[in-house]
């Protein structure tokens, strides 16, 4: 089927231009291809559809009423064709990201109206999900995760500033049950755990002269927004691990404070994949020139 609607391609291109030879340019084929071409489809057929001389190349009879019979199709191929390349020169139509919940709130959410300003026509749907998911099987146009969770074959940008993680508790907390000065020193405190959609309970990360070590916490809560982790916090439940984003205003305010911060982690970075550079959608590619 393939090969015959090639051939009826090739056929079409050869009568318009009445020129095996005009046509082939066009087409950025040989002549001798295309020749070949139409004579399979003449063989296939039975019967000959073009008249070739030495000078010039018209449609028999039976071509012309297979050609006429063939226009309203090829017209409905030619708009279509149309319609998808306006589409992906325009900057409309719809992107769908995959985000982690954190990356929503510290990367995306304070450029939501900037990016809506500027660009009415498209509707950017976002998913905020932990969940590490396939952005291709899923639908999704990209994604966007940490350096280390990202497939090797997706093309990755960074975005946003670099994010940090710290562990802090409510002053109050802190008066009652004293400062861990250590990361081994939370094991005998009450910390609010963090669980992901697979089900892993995050082991918190601390480093220190380049040594890295991560705890496996204890304690009552164990809960999987990071916002509801941070207010249980600032309500005395425990010490708590999270995004600096998440926890700077309550420490300016007063309600958290700053432990173990001679172990932080280095900084990271979210970055916004996506599967190929090529044939990229003008509207995701705005987004990707807006985020960068």
């Amino acid at each position: 089927m393939k090969h015959q609607l090639d051939s009826l391609g090739a056929l079409v291109h050869v009568a318009r231009q009445r020129s095996f030879r005009k046509a082939a340019s066009g087409l950025g084929v040989s002549a001798s291809a295309l020749s070949h071409a139409v004579g399979k489809l003449e063989q296939a057929l039975g019967v000959r559809l073009l008249n070739r001389t030495t000078r010039s190349v018209s449609p028999t009879p039976a071509g012309e009423r297979l050609l006429a019979s063939l226009a309203p199709a090829l017209g409905q191929i030619e708009r279509a064709l149309d319609e998808l390349n306006a589409e992906r020169s325009a900057v409309r139509g719809k992107v769908r990201l995959n985000i982690p919940r954190a990356a929503l709130h510290l990367v995306l959410a304070p450029r939501l109206a900037a990016w809506a300003r500027a660009y009415p026509e498209v509707e950017l749907e976002v998913v905020g999900s932990d969940a590490v998911v396939d952005i291709v099987a899923e639908g999704f146009d990209a994604g966007m995760r940490f350096g280390e969770l990202l497939q090797q074959d997706m093309v990755a940008l960074p975005v946003g500033p670099p994010v940090r993680f710290v562990a802090c508790a409510a002053p109050a907390y802190l008066d009652a049950h004293g400062v861990p000065h250590t990361p081994q020193d939370l094991l005998a405190h009450r910390c609010i755990a963090l669980r992901f959609p697979s089900g892993a309970r995050y082991r918190w990360e601390f480093a220190r002269a380049g040594q890295p070590i991560d705890i496996a916490v204890g304690g009552a809560l164990v809960l999987d927004d990071m916002a509801a982790i941070v207010h249980a916090a600032i309500d005395g439940a425990g010490v708590c691990y999270t995004y600096e984003g998440y926890a700077a205003h309550h420490v300016a305010q007063g309600r958290l404070r700053y432990v173990l911060q001679d172990w932080s982690v280095p900084e990271e970075r979210f970055y916004l994949y996506f599967p190929s550079a090529r044939n990229m959608s003008a509207s995701l590619r705005a987004l990707v020139a807006f985020l960068r």
